[in-house]
């Protein structure tokens, strides 16, 4: 059952960010931007990028503190549920990290319909990767899971 799960993970979230980072960048081309004061700009762009490590770094910490995987095409190698740390407060704070960091670049690109992406970006990983995991999961530690899915959200 494992593997099976596994194999219907095909989009890495990784790519996921690089592909709507260029849709972003795409957008930001074709359509009209923001004039933003560079200060502004800047504390914000600084800002956003903080958060999104402090969000990342955290979920790769309680999981390495676990000893369990990291990665999520090895669902298989998941030997332990995580649900503290970072985890009280959402149940995917990599990905929320990953969010983060799509607002930074939208804010760099100062487009507001790049960063209208950024809900498509929900979207997209709530699809093709966040439901599956979440089957796997549920698969893997059953019960325990879906009361862990009642005290904290998917993002945030």
């Amino acid at each position: 059952m494992r593997a099976m799960l596994n194999s219907e993970l095909k989009i890495p979230p990784v790519l996921q960010l690089l592909i709507f980072t260029l849709l972003m960048w795409l957008v930001s081309l074709a359509l009209p931007g923001l004039s933003l004061p560079s200060q502004y700009k800047l504390a914000t762009i600084t800002a956003l990028i903080v958060i999104a490590a402090f969000f990342a770094i955290s979920g790769m910490v309680c999981f390495r503190k676990a000893k369990t995987t990291v990665n999520p095409f090895r669902l298989d190698l998941s030997s332990s549920l995580v649900t503290s740390g970072i985890y009280t407060r959402s149940r995917n704070p990599m990905y929320v990290g990953l969010l983060f960091l799509l607002m930074a670049w939208g804010v760099f690109l100062s487009n507001l319909y790049s960063l209208a992406l950024t809900f498509a970006f929900i979207m997209c990983m709530n699809h093709f990767q966040v439901r599956l995991e979440e089957k796997a999961l549920e698969s893997i530690f059953g019960e325990d899971y879906l009361h862990y899915k009642t005290r904290a959200r998917r993002w945030l």
